[in-house]
């Protein structure tokens, strides 16, 4: 009677976010999947995936989206992972500063923050003038409308979530434990790579998927610092759908973004280092 009681219980407290779920979130990506392996005739075809990865332009935008969010992930771990062990070891008063700071940017809007690149890194921004002043340019270079623009800002951009994923994980290695390797002769490096980066691999499994996929689908940072000269998956699913009117392509290139997102998460989680012995 209990069982079954508790079972009813957990029904009642999953059943209304599970809901949510499907019809939110489960259902429209099911309905994408299934577009596109449709023919206009309502049969089943991998035409449409043939003819996008057929496309030149997509093969240049995916190698080039694939590559900007290989730079920019572990860019955000190699600086996130020290802010984040920096915070686990402050006072509470002054970790709390320094958390405020992090989730600062987080409360602000992606489109205000993109725009302030503009004014860092435009023709007459703050870059520039600086080279300028400094005589190392006699022209303002180039740097709008760059891979390089587009990768500062998703770096800027994504930084806080990997530092907080981070951050949550660390807050869960004991610090005895940490101690004791150190008092049994291991070095700092050591003691990271033998206790702290294993104990802290499933908040490093998270925080990598959520920059990688926020690079591989973000939107509006292309689009603003990379404009029409440097095309990634979304802007160039933006175009296919509401420019050409290409809904298939659209859907095909939308289906080709999850996948990659699923397949980097589930060999990361081959690559764990407990697996790997």
């Amino acid at each position: 009677m209990n069982t079954l009681y508790r079972k009813r219980a957990l029904l009642l407290l999953l059943g209304p976010g599970g809901a949510f779920l499907l019809f939110f979130f489960l259902s429209p990506l099911v309905f994408v999947l299934a577009e596109s392996f449709r023919d206009g005739a309502g049969g089943v075809t991998l035409m449409r995936y043939g003819e996008v990865l057929q496309n030149r332009q997509f093969r240049l935008v995916f190698v080039r989206t694939l590559k900007m969010a290989l730079i920019v992930t572990p860019l955000a771990v190699l600086f996130g992972y020290p802010a984040a062990y920096l915070m686990t070891k402050l006072a509470p008063g002054k970790k709390s500063i320094l958390m405020s700071l992090v989730i600062l940017p987080l409360m602000t809007s992606p489109v205000a923050r993109t725009f302030a690149w503009i004014v860092i890194l435009g023709k007459f921004g703050i870059v520039n003038h600086t080279l300028q002043v400094l005589h190392l340019t006699q022209e303002p270079v180039r740097l709008m409308y760059t891979e390089g623009a587009i990768i500062v800002g998703l770096l800027q951009l994504f930084m806080p979530i990997m530092v907080l994923t981070l951050a949550s994980a660390l807050e869960n290695v004991q610090e005895e434990v940490e101690e004791a390797a150190l008092s049994l002769g291991s070095s700092r490096i050591g003691t990271f790579f033998r206790i702290i980066l294993p104990l802290s691999f499933e908040g490093l499994i998270m925080g990598v998927t959520l920059v990688f996929t926020g690079c591989i689908t973000a939107y509006v940072t292309p689009a603003i610092l990379g404009g029409a000269r440097v095309l990634t998956l979304a802007t160039l699913m933006r175009q296919e759908a509401l420019v050409l009117m290409n809904w298939e392509a659209a859907t095909v290139i939308a289906v080709i973004m999850i996948g990659t997102t699923l397949i980097l998460y589930n060999g990361l989680r081959l690559f764990k280092p407990g697996n790997m012995t």
